[in-house]
């Protein structure tokens, strides 16, 4: 069932309130959200569930301790970060006192990349190291779908690019993703289409490596 709107508006009225003012119990947000605690406690559970807040107990002169509630570092995602524009400014600083220097940032990058992951793909079939190359980008954010084809290749799809503005800025990005995949799966890569330039998403076509006879 879809959320309702009045919902999400409150919860992330109650994540703001707690990003600004620290942390609130029960009573307090509902004084500040002017519904009922019920309300809240419902939101709370929610937002406790999904990992983004944590409670302490507060002990009272008399009666039971009060709960207080703030965010859990979990949390932190939910709020706007500036990190594409920093990495933008330092790289333009960086080219303007030695341009070579950004290839070989971005070289390094992919050399750490490859020895982190190319311990996984040992072993695997062409079939095992895609799906697992499809989970690494995955778990960065890259949206990744496969669709294997009746050639005996795949096609893995990038739906999104976390990385977008630097790559815009910075083909040698998309190079090296091209050249580590390469790496990775040892296998005949080629790009199809690229977010960066101007197309829907990035696609990959996979194919074995031919063997010369």
């Amino acid at each position: 069932m879809e959320m309702r709107q009045p919902d999400v508006s409150t919860k992330q009225t109650i994540l703001h309130i707690l990003k600004t003012q620290g942390a609130h119990s029960v009573g307090e947000l509902a004084v500040q959200l002017g519904v009922t605690e019920m309300a809240v406690r419902r939101h709370i559970q929610s937002l406790e569930k999904d990992g983004f807040l944590q409670s302490a107990a507060v002990k009272l002169p008399k009666g039971r301790p009060l709960h207080r509630y703030m965010l859990a570092p979990e949390a932190d995602k939910l709020f706007p970060k500036n990190y594409n524009v920093l990495a933008l400014d330092l790289l333009e600083e960086l080219e303007q006192e030695d341009s070579a220097m950004v290839e070989r940032l971005f070289e390094r990058r992919k050399a750490r990349l490859a020895e982190r992951y190319t311990e996984r793909m040992k072993g695997k079939t062409l079939s095992e190291k895609v799906t697992l190359l499809a989970q690494i980008q995955d778990e960065s954010g890259y949206m990744v779908r496969v669709h294997p084809d009746e050639e005996g290749g795949y096609t893995l799809v990038e739906h999104n690019c976390p990385i977008s503005h630097v790559a815009y800025r910075y083909q040698q990005a998309c190079r090296c993703e091209l050249q580590l995949f390469r790496q990775l799966l040892d296998s005949e890569v080629e790009r199809t289409e690229c977010l960066a330039k101007g197309g829907q998403k990035c696609s990959y076509q996979i194919r074995p490596r031919r063997v010369n006879t």
